[in-house]
């Protein structure tokens, strides 16, 4: 039969599938079709959007325009001509943690329903989505229709399944014309599994998956072209099945890899022992820029109950000491080689005014210690469906603290991560291997590739697609700004 997978991209607390990376759910149902002997075509909501919105033109940019992010990430595929093949039309959609996106727009149900109504074909939705969507924080998850699919399909194999697959959605590469972030999957679920608001542990059980198969597919897609991967889609890396090993051996069998990052970090496992001789393997196995996510959310003990939080203010301090302590030294690509990310959320039970003035103590202290964090996430929490914030209480102290989300986050940004980015990266200092990417009026905006990578601007209009190297000669609140060193 003839498949086409339409990755409306997806992004999860315990996963990222926004270009530049590519996520595990297109990959997966890409290779076990192809174990079965179907066609398999790969389209993006962008591919869509091409046609539908735009009628199949790309108009070039003028000088004073903003790249046209919602038609960004195309494949090599004519959407129009590949769809009027398609016997069966899969759709891969679904964000738990919405954000902003430097080159991309996820597709969301109200968007791509309309898109694909008229269409002839079986049609199958799969991903996050459901289990509820949102692409904005302090709402209720999507309310849509789903009557025009014929299935919503769970992703329920197990490793053991995944194992006879998983490799064959290399070929899917060859689909896609530029680079691509590989998100490799490490575990599922959560080893705590109680935060108020996520939804790993209503979609798995905490299981990890063995070290073998986890290299096993970094070494397939590394020789099919691959140089750029994240060991994320799990809750916690240090809980991974032997993860000194796992990046010892990637290493080995992969050695041109460009960029190899890790995502999420419990911190109760850095200060655990043990802790310590992952956190060295990590500096010395991953690339520079690495950063391990740390699912604090809250610096208020009354909020870090309310929400069975994993962390307790005290452990999140020792941790992100620990993490300093063997990563901050500087590396080749002129970032430090491992540091700390904090997420944070407004709108979680029991937030108070005194909420934001623990936390803002908390970030004050790791300033005053001469510790770095390499990055802050300030959202605002999305309700989904079956959490425990959804059943109890659900968007009540959000919508009684909406009023002074704005003040509070700009205070973070303002007294927390301006000085912080002058700390991590001086004025001059040299940054390697930056990617040119879009354009917005007489800027251009870079990045490296990796986990959370700064946004750096230039002025000027450079052409989009280079490498370049970039000295620091500013600052905006949470990015660079640079110029081209020729």
């Amino acid at each position: 039969m003839r498949y086409t997978i339409l990755d409306c991209y997806t992004d999860e607390a315990s996963g990222l599938g926004v270009p530049p990376y590519l996520g595990t759910y297109p990959r997966y149902i890409f290779g076990r079709l192809r174990k079965e002997g179907h066609t398999v075509t790969y389209l993006t909501i962008d591919d869509l959007r091409l046609w539908k919105k735009y009628g199949h033109v790309v108009a070039k940019t003028r000088d004073r325009d903003k790249t046209n992010i919602q038609i960004y990430n195309l494949t090599n595929n004519n959407a129009e001509e590949v769809l009027a093949d398609t016997e069966v039309l899969i759709v891969v959609l679904g964000v738990h943690v919405p954000g902003k996106y430097l080159t991309a727009l996820p597709g969301t149900l109200h968007e791509v329903i309309p898109l694909i109504s008229d269409l002839k074909m079986k049609k199958i939705l799969t991903g996050p989505a459901i289990f509820g969507t949102q692409l904005e924080g302090g709402k209720m998850f999507e309310k849509t229709d789903l009557s025009l699919f014929d299935e919503i399909v769970k992703e329920d194999a197990s490793f053991e399944d995944i194992e006879h697959y998983a490799l064959l959605g290399a070929e899917m590469l060859d689909q896609i014309p530029d680079k691509r972030m590989i998100e490799i999957e490490t575990g599922r679920g959560c080893n705590v599994g109680k935060c108020s608001f996520c939804t790993e542990p209503l979609k798995s059980r905490f299981v990890n998956r063995k070290k073998e198969s986890v290299i096993e597919e970094v070494k397939k897609y590394y020789d099919h072209g691959a140089r750029f991967f994240r060991l994320g889609k799990q809750a916690d890396f240090y809980a991974s099945d032997r993860p000194i090993e796992m990046l010892r051996e990637i290493r080995a069998l992969c050695p041109e890899i460009e960029v190899l990052h890790i995502d999420n970090v419990n911190p109760n496992s850095v200060i655990k022992t043990g802790g310590e001789e992952i956190t060295k393997a990590i500096v010395d196995y991953c690339t520079p820029g690495n950063i391990a996510a740390f699912g604090v959310e809250s610096f208020d003990p009354e909020v870090v109950k309310a929400n069975l939080l994993n962390t307790m203010p005290l452990i999140a301090m020792k941790a992100i000491r620990i993490i300093n302590k063997y990563g901050a030294e500087r590396g080749e690509n002129g970032l430090p080689k491992f540091l700390p990310g904090i997420n944070l959320i407004f709108g979680l039970l029991q937030e108070s005014k005194e909420t934001h003035v623990k936390n803002m103590e908390a970030l004050r202290q790791v300033i005053a210690e001469g510790m770095l964090l390499r990055r802050i996430n300030v959202r605002q929490v999305a309700v989904l469906p079956d959490t425990f914030l959804a059943k109890n209480g659900g968007q009540k102290y959000f919508l009684k603290n909406k009023k002074y989300y704005w003040k509070w986050r700009d205070e973070i940004r303002q007294n927390i991560d301006n000085p912080m980015l002058e700390m991590i990266l001086p004025k001059g200092t040299i940054l390697r291997d930056v990617f040119t990417e879009m354009y917005d009026g007489k800027t251009t905006f870079c990045r490296q590739m990796g986990t959370y990578p700064l946004v750096i601007g230039i002025k000027g209009r450079l052409p989009l697609g280079e490498r370049i190297t970039v000295r620091v000669r500013g600052y905006m609140l949470r990015s660079i700004v640079g110029e081209k060193v020729e």
